[in-house]
């Protein structure tokens, strides 16, 4: 892993993906660097994590599905009825088969990104919040709030954005994960028990 392969990663992310969405994809890698400064974590892990976290997101959404059965993913019936809920999974997927990622870690960052998970790595979370928070985002709630929480508390940027993206979602498990919820109440009872 040096800084070449990140040079190459971004050619081929380059071809692969619409121009927004390239430009998403560096500014969470370079938030992701950010916060792997601020809370001394692996550089290079954490912007290879952050390149490669929406690398099967302009996929188009039957092939998704397809690629995902294909390769036997779990897929849940949320996913199935929604296929682009599925980029995180095969994102994962695609790093470790097509871009030659083996750290586990990486991968299990760019899995989870999306609906978090309990007992988040520090990877996981600098990955979770650096897609919400990358300075091209300017749609969701408590922004400048939160961007700044993820400089000084990382578990309480984290446990606000659970909780905004729930308060957006609503309850209805026809729109949310299962796992975001699990992720919610996980961290919010941590949160309870260290109050």
């Amino acid at each position: 892993m040096d800084a070449v392969c990140i040079k190459d990663l971004k050619k081929e992310l380059k071809k692969e993906m619409d121009d927004s969405r390239y430009e998403h994809t560096l500014g969470v890698m370079y938030t992701c660097a950010a916060l792997a400064m601020r809370y001394n974590y692996d550089l290079e892990k954490a912007m290879l994590a952050g390149l490669l976290h929406d690398c099967a997101k302009c996929m188009p959404n039957a092939k998704k599905l397809k690629m995902a059965e294909k390769h036997h993913l779990e897929i849940s019936e949320l996913e199935r009825k929604n296929p682009f809920m599925l980029h995180a999974k095969l994102g994962a997927f695609l790093a470790k088969k097509k871009y030659d990622i083996e750290e586990e870690e990486i991968l299990d960052a760019i899995r989870w990104h999306t609906t978090g998970r309990p007992q988040m790595t520090l990877l996981d979370k600098i990955v979770y919040i650096a897609d919400y928070i990358e300075p091209k985002r300017d749609k969701a709630p408590n922004l400048a709030v939160i961007r700044q929480m993820a400089f000084t508390n990382l578990d309480d940027a984290l446990l606000k954005i659970l909780t905004d993206t729930l308060g957006y979602l609503g309850d209805s498990s026809e729109h949310v994960d299962s796992m975001t919820k699990m992720t919610y109440d996980y961290y919010i009872n941590q949160n309870n028990n260290e109050g």
